[in-house]
């Protein structure tokens, strides 16, 4: 019995993760689009990680650093706008 509802969560799990990736568009039209699309949440993960570590540090020549890696990823995501 245990198995068979392992098997139903494992199935659901992977149900949702189909569907999730259509909402995202990772399921894009064509690889290029695709690798458009991924190339684009990469960046925007990057973006999130170092606005994180922005707010925590105290370094002034690392906060330096930081900002301009922001400026440089922001620029990136805005030309795969377009």
């Amino acid at each position: 019995m245990a198995r068979g509802w392992e098997s139903k969560s494992i199935e659901s799990q992977m149900l949702d993760a189909e569907t999730q990736g259509e909402r995202s568009g990772v399921h894009a039209r064509n690889p290029q689009d695709r690798a458009k699309l991924l190339r684009r949440n990469n960046l925007t993960l990057s973006r999130t990680r170092v606005e994180h570590e922005l707010q925590r540090c105290e370094n002034k020549r690392f906060r330096e650093q930081l900002k301009c890696e922001l400026a440089f990823l922001e620029a990136e995501i805005e030309k795969l706008k377009t």
